[in-house]
């Protein structure tokens, strides 16, 4: 179900009861053309339809996608939109994610400053019981047909893991079921570990009713079942104060021998063609075409893009500068960071538009191609040509002033001298060479170069050079070097002849520029690139775990004010690219096709290993080695794995961070952990303070909004409210 199917079910929506006292409700539309339960559940193909709306309530907010004919009247569709308002609920309350925009109340949840009268809760909870409300009146119609039982097992999932939320997020909000017709009246407040027993029930009730795992992409089977479940029992002793690890041990343990696999690459999860992830068991699925939403994934690619990312590069139109993240999730990567991640400016003037001439030959393919072949630039336009090739020995090259062999230079007596279409040019070893290009006085010169990297920040300092690397099938000269605070520039055959440092820090070398400065130490991954000017570089700090996702060009560490998206390291998580470079199926500047992962393989890893050290038995081997799978995968081998007395909680912990951001788990993570609103763990501007406060820990819940309480009587707020 990669798709939604086209739904048009306004019944749906016109029948449902939500928690609110619904005084006068008739539910009954005036208009007799339109459709009503009596006459929408008609036939198996409405069937389903009506459950594909089930699924599209996580995804989409009203019946014409992006806006249009809303299934919440009074609120606006992409900024009210289930998987957004849950999004933000689970990651702007955490170290994860901060938020520049002023949109009403938003920065509340980074603060944890929140009240009962926010709007973004109560959009949550609106969101929660309408999708709790349709999936009761899709029971209450497919009860005892035994044609639809995977259906209503399906319809079930979704109530289940809906009433998982509230448990999550509000602890004993109000209740409903297929049992309450729909009408006028108070629905009655059910209590946290009621709520708890109500959904472990309904999973096991529909276990075997569900598809076989991965039946069928993005509808939820028995797998789903076991990771909610498994959920459920995960955080058993903060919902009802009981320990089920045990019991999550046991539901980890269907998922583990269930069939999946892990992706080949970790960014392969949060492509626009993620659906072919061999690791996906359950997802709220996107089509740039069929289900557009301002909400859901195109709200979580667009608001993490701002500054001087390029909006191209994630496969969409522009960036809405909001989402991005705070130093103590870096430090996750970085535990050491002080200053940033030293990360070279993306070149602003790249390829300038210089005269240029061309040097074909057969050291490159195709061979003896001017117009396909290597160019040198007169970067100051007086005839003086400059750029370096890679070539092998034995191998030939000429050049000419242009695309064609109209004009060509050669050199017959091999002096230094071009002579008009003279003999090919042998140079004499394989090599890395610089050519400059006199046409003024037909001059050129070849100087073989190899290339190092030298300065105060290097173990030889200024007395002797850490040695690069050429890749001849990127074109880079390449090197990874542990660096203390100081100074480098980039110089060939261990001479200063040759020399490139940065004048102006744009990310251009420019010969016998400054000195680059490298703000603290760290292992840094260099990289250069000279060809034909511009020439480029890259200094990063790495990590050495390709799960760091930042952009950092631009964007400072340190937030100072939290509306300023170049505050706060960017997240390069989510894209609307396939993983091949290729555009998504249906390319669109604001819509996306990347599909949301609510639960894969690599959360059950983390889950089991943590319920093991828990106390649930299990296998510690187990454990160990799911959790080296992960970081096997991250690392691109075994350098990052871990021991077993390296296993413990506060390991895993910040595991789940490495592995799961920005996929809805942290605040929930941190609560198991006692650390969202305890002194315990601090992040920048938790509790509205700079360096981070302990909140109030009725914070743990939020609260049930402020309407929703005036509207039922039979609702007691949470404590602290």
């Amino acid at each position: 179900m990669k798709k939604y199917l086209k739904i048009a079910l306004a019944a749906l929506a016109m029948v449902v009861l939500t928690t609110s006292c619904l005084k006068d409700l008739d539910v009954e539309p005036l208009d007799e053309n339109l459709p009503v339960a009596t006459n929408v559940f008609d036939s198996p193909e409405a069937y389903m339809q009506a459950l594909a709306k089930l699924y599209a309530s996580y995804a989409v907010s009203g019946q014409e996608g992006p806006s249009g004919k809303p299934d919440i009247e009074g609120i606006d569709e992409g900024f009210s939109n289930y998987l957004r308002q849950y999004w933000n609920a689970q990651q702007l309350s955490t170290d994860e994610a901060v938020m520049a925009w002023n949109d009403a109340t938003i920065k509340d949840f980074h603060w944890q400053t929140w009240a009962p009268n926010d709007v973004f809760i109560a959009a949550l909870y609106a969101r929660v019981f309408y999708t709790i409300s349709i999936s009761n009146e899709y029971i209450r119609n497919a009860a005892g047909k035994e044609e639809y039982k995977e259906f209503l097992a399906e319809a079930r999932f979704i109530r289940a893991h809906s009433y998982w939320h509230a448990l999550d997020l509000f602890g004993s909000p109000g209740f409903v079921t297929e049992d309450d017709a729909p009408g006028a009246f108070f629905p009655r407040q059910i209590g946290r570990t009621e709520l708890f027993n109500y959904i472990e029930s309904e999973l096991k009730a529909i276990e075997n009713d569900l598809g076989n795992p991965r039946f069928m992409y993005g509808r939820a089977d028995k797998a789903a079942a076991w990771m909610l479940m498994a959920k459920l029992y995960l955080n058993a002793e903060v919902y009802t104060g009981q320990n089920r690890y045990a019991d999550a041990v046991t539901y980890l343990e269907k998922v583990l021998d269930a069939g999946y696999t892990l992706a080949p690459a970790y960014s392969d999860n949060f492509m626009a063609d993620n659906h072919t992830s061999p690791e996906m068991i359950f997802s709220i699925n996107y089509d740039g075409e069929f289900t557009r939403s301002f909400g859901g994934m195109v709200y979580l690619i667009h608001a993490a893009i701002g500054g001087t990312m390029p909006a191209d590069e994630f496969g969409v139109g522009g960036g809405w500068g909001g989402l991005r993240t705070t130093k103590a999730f870096v430090q996750k990567f970085y535990p050491d960071v002080v200053n940033g991640i030293y990360s070279t400016p993306r070149p602003r003037n790249y390829k300038n538009s210089y005269p240029v001439i061309y040097v074909p030959g057969n050291y490159m393919i195709p061979e003896w191609d001017p117009a396909n072949s290597a160019q040198l630039a007169s970067v100051n336009s007086d005839g003086n040509y400059e750029g370096y090739i890679w070539v092998e020995a034995g191998k030939e090259f000429k050049f000419t002033d242009g695309p064609s062999w109209d004009v060509n230079y050669g050199d017959d007596g091999f002096d230094g001298t071009l002579d008009p279409g003279g003999a090919n040019i042998i140079p004499a070893e394989t090599g890395y060479y610089k050519l400059n290009v006199n046409l003024n006085d037909l001059t050129y010169t070849m100087v073989k170069t190899d290339w190092g990297i030298i300065g105060s920040a290097t173990e030889g300092l200024w007395d002797y050079d850490q040695n690069m690397t050429y890749d001849p099938a990127t074109g880079l000269w390449n090197a990874i070097l542990d660096l203390t605070a100081g100074e480098v520039k980039f110089r060939a055959n261990d001479g200063w002849d040759i020399n490139y440092g940065d004048s102006g820090l744009d990310g251009i070398l420019d010969a016998g520029g400054d000195n680059i400065a490298i703000p603290e130490a760290g292992t840094y991954v260099f990289a250069m690139k000279l060809g034909t000017p511009d020439y480029t570089y890259s200094i990063t700090r790495t990590a050495f775990d390709k799960r760091a996702m930042f952009w950092t060009d631009g964007q400072t560490l340190e937030i100072n004010d939290i509306g300023q998206f170049t505050e706060g390291y960017a997240i390069t998580k989510f894209k609307n690219v396939n993983k091949d470079g290729s555009p998504a199926r249906f390319p669109h500047p604001d819509y996306v096709c990347t599909d949301y992962p609510v639960f894969r393989l690599a959360d059950a890893y983390l889950m089991y290993a943590e319920a093991v050290k828990r106390g649930g038995g299990g296998s510690e081997s187990r454990a160990l080695e799911l959790v080296n799978q992960l970081r096997t995968r991250a690392y691109g081998a075994a350098d990052g794995n871990i021991t077993g007395g390296e296993l413990t909680l506060d390991f895993i912990l910040d595991e789940r961070a490495r592995e799961l951001y920005w996929e809805g788990h942290r605040r929930t993570d941190l609560i198991r952990y006692d650390k969202f609103t305890t002194s315990a763990y601090l992040w920048p501007w938790k509790g509205k303070v700079p360096n981070g406060t302990a909140t109030g820990s009725f914070r743990n819940l939020y609260p049930i909004p402020a309407a929703e309480m005036s509207a039922n009587p039979n609702l007691q707020q949470n404590t602290g409210y």
